[in-house]
């Protein structure tokens, strides 16, 4: 990357007042997915064994989508694509659909204990703050948090009938006032907190892994932070080192800061919208909400994490967490406990496409 290219703190005022990050999709561009949608069906492949030939997306929407994920790696860190028709297709063919499109983009990762390529984002009864518990299938509000991937990307293809917003926050802009108004907080905020794996990680890896709030490298700047996650991992292991004072007052100071309308700009999505976020420059969470009783009207996202290309470096310390720091590398996801030689195949043959580097080799 050079350095044009690094991703730069902002506030909410710069975001509410440029819309430069909204992507309005060209209507046209839905007949090009189209297309690549037929043709693969008629591959009759399940996604793990799809290439991008399987998908032929066309120069056009290439351009288009590429382009949206390139923007996630500078500047804001994040962009909002508006306009793709999710009513023409149905949920299945939506997944195909997003499917293809992410193998042109880079390499998804695995999300949860099953280790799902790619899961919907939709109340199912589940509960968030317990042990193993995950937000995304739950309609409750979200502490501020990151995921185990270079850009999330959210399509959604039903609004809540109320709440539900999205809301998002430049992690780099969080530090800069730390930095101005707690100094002192420093060695603290590059310090190791542990994060539980929340259940989802594979057999042969523990169940915590250390990792810095912040640091960085080559001057990209990299943070990570999820509450729950650090308070799981002081509740249900007890080998785990204990939080210090001053690691306590950064994550009750990062409780202030994430949500501070100052830097917190809510994102209603919409039908047919699709999000990308750069998880080491921007924090993200949800409001709760309320669903509709129609089942086909209540709030669905679909959801894909992905390592793209045109990644930035990590921090050495960072490894115990990503398992590789190398900008355009192969990291993160969880791994989860069913891991086959499908999905190795696919990340080897995606990396190989994309000329990323895979430790998981």
């Amino acid at each position: 990357m050079s350095q044009q290219q690094k991703c730069r703190p902002w506030v909410a005022e710069e975001v509410a007042n440029d819309s430069s990050w909204i992507r309005p999709l060209d209507p046209a561009i839905a007949d090009d997915l189209d297309a690549a949608l037929r043709h693969a069906i008629e591959s009759g492949k399940p996604l793990l064994e799809m290439t991008t030939s399987d998908f032929p997306i066309g120069t056009r929407a290439y351009d288009a989508f590429r382009s949206a994920f390139d923007a996630t790696q500078r500047d804001w860190g994040f962009c909002l694509i508006k306009g793709i028709p999710v009513e023409r297709w149905s949920v299945d063919e939506l997944q195909r659909l997003y499917w293809g499109i992410g193998l042109h983009m880079g390499v998804a990762r695995t999300q949860n204990k099953t280790s799902d390529i790619m899961t919907s984002v939709k109340d199912a009864g589940g509960s968030y703050k317990v042990d193993g518990g995950r937000g995304y299938n739950t309609n409750a509000g979200l502490d501020f948090h990151v995921d185990f991937c270079d850009v999330v990307s959210l399509l959604c293809l039903h609004p809540a009938k109320s709440g539900g917003t999205s809301l998002i926050t430049s992690s780099l802009a969080i530090h800069d006032e730390i930095m101005r108004t707690r100094p002192d907080l420093d060695e603290a905020i590059r310090s190791s907190f542990y994060f539980s794996l929340q259940g989802a990680g594979s057999d042969d890896e523990p169940g915590v892994y250390p990792c810095p709030i912040y640091g960085e490298v080559d001057g990209y700047r990299a943070f990570r932070t999820n509450r729950k996650n650090i308070t799981a991992a002081q509740n249900y292991f007890e080998d785990v080192p204990r939080l210090t004072s001053q690691q306590i007052e950064v994550l009750d100071y990062l409780d202030e800061l994430l949500s501070d309308p100052r830097f917190c700009y809510s994102m209603d999505i919409q039908k047919g919208d699709m999000q990308l976020l750069n998880n080491f420059t921007v924090v993200h969470s949800r409001t709760d909400f309320e669903d509709y009783e129609d089942e086909s009207l209540k709030r669905h996202l679909l959801r894909l994490w992905l390592n793209v290309p045109n990644s930035q470096p990590l921090p050495g310390n960072w490894v115990s967490a990503f398992k590789d720091v190398r900008p355009g590398s192969v990291r993160g996801g969880n791994r989860g406990k069913n891991i086959g030689p499908e999905f190795l195949s696919y990340e080897r043959r995606q990396a190989s496409h994309h000329g990323m580097f895979n430790v998981f080799s």
